[in-house]
């Protein structure tokens, strides 16, 4: 087992970096010896002889001239002993380490300002400095294995604009500050709508939501601006017309790192495509169908879509559980479950993880050696107030509780969406602020999924659920191999109600007809008529006995 020493030197009495890079080092296995805070020269040599460690981290954050002097007095003091042969890590603030490359003793120098990864990877053995595309995974199994213990961090980034040109130099400056590891583009509506039918598409929409992709070339255009860096995995919100046609062309382009589709979503019933309700379950089934014969990870893209129209907490865990459940049944083999916190905005933190709890254990109650859940976890968009400083403290406090999940992917939401598209600087400044967050809480937080508020109403929600999904295999009754796999019963199964939300009303491919309400920090569907809980099962009998099933 290596063994490291580390000690503050001089009159040095700051511990805290030095400490920390030690606990780092023995988390990675490392044998570690601290001398304390002040340590003399000659008790640094003295300690260098006496345990004979393989590598020296020595810190100093005073004034840089007075730590250049001390440095070089340990290393004259080092060579005379004859002890240089062995490997010495400099730790302080900027400027004593600019000084103290002027020593040269170091291998390397840290100073707060690097994300701790790299340290991480320092530990494991890497040449941080002499990196290159390489040494960076291209796959997302890879990458999260690559960057344990933290989680892989993606956020979204595609300027609206007339070119693209604005988000090309975005995304370099994104890369070089090396502060995420999946960039996730996003195309604007034509570009996800009609790639393929450009005669379709409306001048007067170019940029609307997002970069005005229109071609092969663009993709490769804006992959390309990501090598360099830290050279982040890309991907990018899928189509809503020809679905796999442009799964396929993002996979050949930008090396899609996994793919994002829905179940009852990006069609007739919510606007955003040309297919009717059961056409295009039948599509998300293909384009499962297609990344899992080709082992690319599928992203379900589904249960927020039901929380951000006020759907109720049942609902939102049932679709979670479907998406897992098609996604296992087309044979993905590493799928990524999306858990948007805060969404709707009146849920409460404890009710919250509850719900994705709830979800979670469902969903992952289907592994086994050929499928395997990944969580992902961000912070819902309609949760970020206007003011940036609120926005910024909204940010951190959802990503606290996000860390309860132990998520395998944090999806970054920029802070300052609610007031307009994040720049290059607003997705480094974000991600900043919730890696730091991230690192408090790997180094220690509460265990929130045992308060037994979050206990209870997760266990009531898992009871529901199955009220819930058991009402849609009834729907498909003998007619039927699986009607949890089956596009006409899904799509009834929404036309009728049992999959619902009060903002469908008025929608003529939906039903539109649940009422909902926040609870006690949750959401639950209520009688119209008396405003009280209405229990999954009676709603589901009222659904039933409405339409004679």
């Amino acid at each position: 087992m290596a063994k490291i020493l580390g000690a503050p030197i001089g009159e040095c009495v700051h511990v805290a970096g030095t400490l920390n890079f030690l606990r780092l080092a023995a988390e990675q296995g490392y044998q570690t010896e601290f001398l304390g805070a002040a340590t003399p020269l000659k008790d640094v040599i003295g300690a260098i002889r006496e345990t004979d460690p393989d590598i020296v981290a020595i810190s100093y954050r005073l004034t840089p001239e007075t730590g250049y002097s001390l440095l070089l007095e340990l290393k004259q003091g080092l060579e005379e002993a004859g002890l240089l042969d062995r490997r010495f890590v400099f730790g302080g603030t900027p400027p004593v380490a600019e000084k103290a490359k002027e020593v040269d003793l170091f291998e390397v120098y840290f100073t707060g300002e690097e994300p701790m990864e790299n340290v991480i990877a320092w530990l494991k053995g890497q040449d941080i400095e002499a990196r290159t595309e390489a040494d960076f995974p291209d796959e997302l199994v890879a990458r999260l294995e690559w960057k344990k213990p933290f989680p892989v961090i993606r956020h979204h980034f595609g300027f609206p604009a007339d070119s693209i040109d604005p988000t090309v130099e975005g995304i370099k400056k994104i890369a070089e500050a090396e502060i995420l590891d999946v960039l996730s583009l996003g195309p604007d509506q034509d570009a996800q709508e009609n790639f393929f039918t450009p005669e379709k598409a409306d001048p007067s929409r170019r940029g609307a939501g997002g970069v005005p992709i229109r071609s092969e070339a663009d993709y490769e255009t804006l992959y390309e601006a990501t090598r360099r860096g830290n050279y982040p995995l890309m991907r990018s919100y899928s189509g809503t017309a020809q679905l796999l046609r442009y799964g396929e062309m993002l996979r050949r382009t930008i090396k899609n790192a996994w793919c994002a589709t829905s179940i009852f979503w990006f069609n007739r019933v919510d606007g955003r495509g040309p297919m009717t309700l059961q056409e295009s379950i039948e599509e998300h089934l293909r384009l499962m169908k297609w990344h899992g014969d080709h082992d690319v990870p599928v992203e379900a893209n589904e249960p927020h879509h039901w929380e951000l129209r006020d759907g109720h907490d049942v609902v939102a865990v049932v679709s979670a559980y479907l998406s897992a459940y098609l996604n296992k049944k087309m044979g993905v083999k590493n799928y990524i479950a999306t858990y948007m916190f805060n969404t709707p905005p009146t849920l409460s933190d404890k009710m919250d993880l509850a719900k994705m709890l709830a979800k979670a254990e469902l969903a992952e109650a289907l592994e086994d050696k050929n499928f395997r859940c990944l969580r992902q976890t961000r912070t819902g968009l309609l949760s970020y107030p206007v003011d940036p400083h609120y926005a910024i403290g909204q940010l951190g406090a959802s990503v606290y509780v996000q860390m309860a999940m132990q998520p395998d992917i944090i999806h970054v939401v920029g802070y300052c969406e609610a007031h307009h598209a994040a720049t290059a600087e607003d997705v480094i400044e974000s991600c900043k602020i919730a890696r730091k967050v991230i690192q408090n809480c790997l180094h220690g937080m509460p265990d929130m999924t045992h308060d037994p508020e979050v206990i209870e109403r997760k266990e009531e929600l898992k009871q529901e659920a199955q009220i819930l999904i058991n009402a849609i295999r009834a729907l498909g009754g003998d007619k039927v191999e699986d009607p949890l796999a089956d596009p006409a019963t899904l799509a009834k199964a929404v036309e009728i109600g049992l999959m619902d939300t009060p903002q469908l009303k008025g929608n003529p491919y939906a039903c539109g007809e649940v009422v909902t309400k926040p609870i006690n920090g949750a959401i639950y569907a209520v009688d119209p008529e008396t405003d009280e809980i209405l229990p999954e099962e009676e709603r589901v009998a009222r659904i039933f006995k409405k339409y004679g099933i």
